[in-house]
């Protein structure tokens, strides 16, 4: 029995616990995309200027293409704040005074029917949360993907090679052209469906992260 309950718990603890991610360079979520080579068109109408390959001398370089590459300028902060107080009182109580038939009292064995029982609860809890965060920098990522609306579909990392470790940031959305500037340059708050990682691996990393046992003590699974 002993040796059953053992089994049990540890199935248990394998199954609240999960592997750590742990994120590497070249996912390809995230990788560059390389435009396939396209083949020469070539119009016979007798001329050497060929409007296929000709470039506009009054319109701006900007990414417009798959492949094409688009620098991201990181500018996220938000903030957060949220209090609770919530406190809840209940009392109640009933009392059966000795029962009587014909004016004279029941009892049983010599002793009087009675009975009398009250209860109470009182629950008290409050809460209180603040926390902001901030990223700033750069990140040039690729034009994945052009949408039938003429928005771009962008994804791109960047990793740092650190003493201890590394650093990267990852970021996927979707841009329109209209927002990129002169400078083929956008802020990641017009990025529409951005996602946005910021993390790191190594021994910085791996001291932020609690160990298994003590993740199962702090899951929805430990009983008390």
């Amino acid at each position: 029995m002993r040796l059953a309950l053992a089994a049990l718990a540890s199935l248990l603890l394998a199954g609240c616990v999960s592997t750590p991610y742990t994120p590497r360079p070249d996912d390809p979520a995230y990788a560059p995309v390389i435009p396939s080579a396209q083949q020469a068109v070539l119009e016979p109408n007798g001329a050497i200027f060929q409007d296929y390959y000709a470039n506009n001398l009054y319109s701006d370089i900007k990414a417009h293409r798959v492949g094409d590459i688009i620098t991201i300028d990181l500018a996220e902060s938000t903030r957060a704040q949220k209090r609770a107080t919530t406190q809840q009182a209940k009392d109640s109580s009933v009392s059966i005074n000795p029962l009587s038939l014909g004016g004279r009292p029941v009892s049983i064995g010599g002793y009087p029917i009675e009975a009398e029982m009250s209860s109470g609860n009182d629950f008290g809890g409050q809460a209180n949360t603040n926390q902001s965060n901030s990223l700033q920098g750069s990140i040039t990522v690729s034009v994945a993907q052009v949408l039938a609306n003429g928005n771009l579909a962008v994804q791109g990392e960047k990793w740092l090679m650190l003493n201890t470790g590394e650093e990267y940031v990852r970021i996927t959305g979707i841009i329109r052209p209209q927002d990129i500037g002169s400078d083929n340059r956008v802020e990641s708050t017009r990025v529409a469906d951005a996602r946005i990682y910021y993390g790191g691996t190594g021994d910085f990393a791996n001291t932020q992260t609690r160990g298994w046992l003590a993740q199962f003590f702090n899951s929805p699974w430990f009983p008390f």
